[in-house]
């Protein structure tokens, strides 16, 4: 126990969820914090659906990743000058977009909040390649915990508390104070240590875009790559295609919506966060594969109350104890994954790894996500999430082979084996 409080509290871990923080704040301020500043300015509908397309630099970051692998910056070290630099210009990007006018000026607005996300997910590339190299195999869940509940929290802040300041103030002046609050991320990359890899990293630009994926297929047989490949794309898929209709269903049940902020949203961040709190902490115990299994299962049942929840009807009482189990086991179970992603890489080419995984595990949100509504209209909620319950019966079951339980974590990018 001892042990295990003395790692959660190291700096390590206090930058890995500052870092977590500086990732999650610009997410929102392209996407509903920025809807809302366009719809209160009376902008067409379909623009308003247009501007989520600045999103897609978030999907396609493994094709600019190979240069925060293969360039070095001469200062602050591999890592840490790349980070400086992306967050001193996403701070002047956030500030910039605040100052367009959506109304008068949508293609400049459309620009700017293209270039917010593309230094935003820049951002993300090189703070989860410091995440791997820095953090030993063993705290990967526990930084990963903190690193996601961070995201959270910066999340909350630029989407709840942005909307709130902007009761009170002008948008321009919202984002301005938005793009200070980054100021916390570069003051923790200049308090940050640079981590020491002993893996040689790549020497030319051409080593950096193709040795990543090479190394990857070399590691173990590409039969086994494919297959982990295939089970990023599933493990969450059940809970994440629940979560893509959850707002339609809980008004559609009858809940206000005072009621769905208040236990929804309040609530619920405080839940998720826990769950994440408490997955990082059990990792240290289970390791990363066996978490995967104990957590997975978790998740699915946790989808399943929400079919409970449609025969109880609009109960409070019902929601909180739905909203409590789901965001708990939620959070559990994406610090697994996070963890498990991070596990698979080589630290020579963390950035363009780590940024393929994680594109990919993007890829049930954006599209696999995309018939939910179809799904629920046709089949009634109950049995929609009952069918979500289910989908995610094939992601656990590929843990057999690609997670087994009698190993701690997923094989590393020193062992070179052929699972049988």
């Amino acid at each position: 126990m001892a042990a295990t409080l003395k790692s959660a509290l190291s700096p390590r871990m206090l930058v890995a969820f500052m870092m977590g923080f500086s990732s999650g704040l610009p997410l929102l301020l392209t996407l509903s914090l920025l809807q809302a500043w366009m719809q209160q300015e009376r902008v067409d509908l379909t623009l308003i659906g247009l501007i989520t397309l600045v999103g897609l630099p978030y999907t396609f970051k493994f094709l600019w990743a190979p240069i925060f692998d293969r360039y070095r910056l001469p200062f602050l070290g591999r890592r840490r000058g790349w980070l400086f630099l992306v967050q001193l210009l996403l701070i002047l990007a956030i500030a910039g977009l605040g100052q367009c006018d959506p109304k008068s000026q949508p293609l400049i607005l459309g620009l700017m909040a293209l270039a917010v996300a593309f230094l935003s997910a820049s951002q993300d590339i090189v703070i989860d390649a410091y995440r791997r190299e820095d953090l030993a195999d063993d705290e990967l869940g526990l930084g990963s915990s903190l690193y996601v509940n961070g995201y959270r929290v910066g999340m909350l802040l630029a989407s709840g508390g942005g909307l709130i300041l902007a009761d009170h103030l002008a948008f321009s002046r919202v984002y301005l104070i938005l793009a200070a609050c980054l100021g916390v991320g570069l003051a923790t990359t200049l308090a940050a240590r640079e981590p020491k890899v002993s893996e040689r990293p790549p020497t030319t630009l051409v080593e950096a875009v193709v040795e990543p994926f090479l190394e990857y297929f070399r590691r173990v047989n590409p039969y086994w790559a494919l297959g982990v490949l295939a089970l990023i794309l599933l493990y969450k898929l059940g809970d994440t295609m629940a979560s893509a209709m959850t707002m339609p269903f809980y008004l559609d049940l009858g809940f206000s919506k005072t009621e769905i902020g208040a236990v929804v949203k309040l609530f619920g961040f405080w839940a998720t966060v826990a769950g994440g709190l408490i997955g990082g902490v059990l990792m240290l115990r289970l390791g990363i594969n066996r978490a995967l299994w104990v957590f997975g299962v978790l998740q699915a049942v946790s989808t399943a109350g929400f079919a409970v929840l449609a025969h109880l009807g609009p109960t409070v009482a019902g929601l909180a104890s739905v909203i409590a189990f789901e965001n708990l086991t939620g959070g559990m179970g994406t610090t697994a994954y996070v963890a498990f992603m991070a596990a698979l890489t080589n630290k020579s080419f963390t950035a363009t790894q780590y940024a393929l995984l994680s594109s990919l595990m993007g890829i049930p949100r954006v599209i696999l996500s995309a018939p939910t509504g179809w799904m629920a209209k046709e089949m009634g909620w109950s049995w929609f999430f009952i069918f979500c319950t289910l989908i995610a019966l094939p992601g656990l079951l590929m843990l057999i082979k690609f997670a087994p339980w009698r190993q701690e974590a997923p094989p590393s990018a020193a062992e070179h084996t052929d699972p049988k």
